[in-house]
């Protein structure tokens, strides 16, 4: 089943898609001439984790630095901005969020049912569906203030991207697979492609995922209730930015032509299975700087 929320005549519903057609849920009837907003449009919170070992291996080695072993050790995350979510359509940044703006190509999982203390051996029952995430960052804001051994925070809280539509689990059981040795849960060889502009920047597989969904599920509801509606972001699959591209370009030529997004970009995130996430970059009208502010 794909599940969305959309806009009609000014308000939000909820809505099925069933053979291309869009149903709402609560009158069955088709519905014609609406606007795709994100699955969730307001979460009860947002938390993205860091689940692909593939990914912070290379941002370190290209920083120099070896792997760090914690992360074999247990899966972390940290809390987004939840009132900063994106659906499908245009993507509002200011002129700081330029200073070396990124996408991140992820998947999300949202919370179906309240639970706490839960077991990652049932963890997957918590799982209402999966979407497409897109955890843009501004990484000149972000790596300043990580300087100071906290965060990330203004260089991640202005947008989060997900959608187009959150696909429950039993639509994903053709692509399942085992999880990584060593760890329990549900996992699914999904490809995961990123465009930007019409050209092919990433590419990966939810397979690579080193931690499961079940897994952080685990962790995040340690001591603490998660609640329907609760997005958990899966982290960035290998390849899946410009900083880590970047970096490893560099690492091989000096020259290499480093990218970020710009004003007017197109970023296309597709999942097998789960869609195709498209949004434009724009450029808030506006010249304010809180990086001029620094003393």
């Amino acid at each position: 089943m794909k599940l969305v929320t959309y806009q009609h005549n000014g308000q939000a519903h909820e809505g099925q898609l069933l053979d291309g057609l869009l149903y709402d849920l609560t009158t069955g009837a088709p519905v014609s001439d609406y606007t795709l907003l994100a699955p969730v449009p307001k979460p009860a919170s947002c938390r993205d984790a860091y689940a692909f070992r593939q990914h912070v291996a290379a941002a370190r080695r290209n920083r120099g630095l070896d792997m760090i072993a914690e992360f074999d050790q247990y899966p972390i995350f940290y809390f987004t901005n939840h009132q900063a979510i994106y659906g499908p359509g245009p993507i509002y940044c200011m002129p700081d969020h330029f200073e070396k703006l990124d996408f991140e190509l992820e998947v999300a999982v949202v919370i179906g049912k309240e639970g706490r203390n839960i077991k990652a051996a049932e963890a997957d029952s918590y799982i209402k569906g999966y979407t497409i995430m897109n955890d843009l960052s501004a990484r000149t804001l972000q790596m300043e203030e990580m300087l100071l051994n906290l965060g990330p925070a203004k260089g991640k809280d202005f947008a989060t991207a997900i959608g187009p539509w959150l696909v429950t689990p039993d639509e994903l059981e053709p692509y399942k697979v085992s999880p990584k040795a060593g760890h329990v849960g549900n996992s699914y060889d999904l490809t995961m492609t990123c465009k930007v502009n019409d050209i092919n920047v990433s590419r990966g597989t939810m397979a690579d995922m080193d931690w499961t969904f079940a897994e952080i599920i685990e962790r995040a509801s340690y001591g603490v209730d998660l609640y329907q509606g609760d997005v958990i972001g899966s982290g960035t699959v290998g390849t899946g930015c410009f900083l880590e591209l970047n970096g490893t370009g560099l690492l091989h030529d000096p020259k290499y032509p480093v990218q970020w997004l710009q004003p007017g970009d197109v970023v296309e995130m597709e999942v097998t299975g789960l869609g195709v996430l498209t949004n434009t970059i724009v450029a808030e009208k506006s010249d304010w700087s809180i990086l001029k502010l620094k003393k």
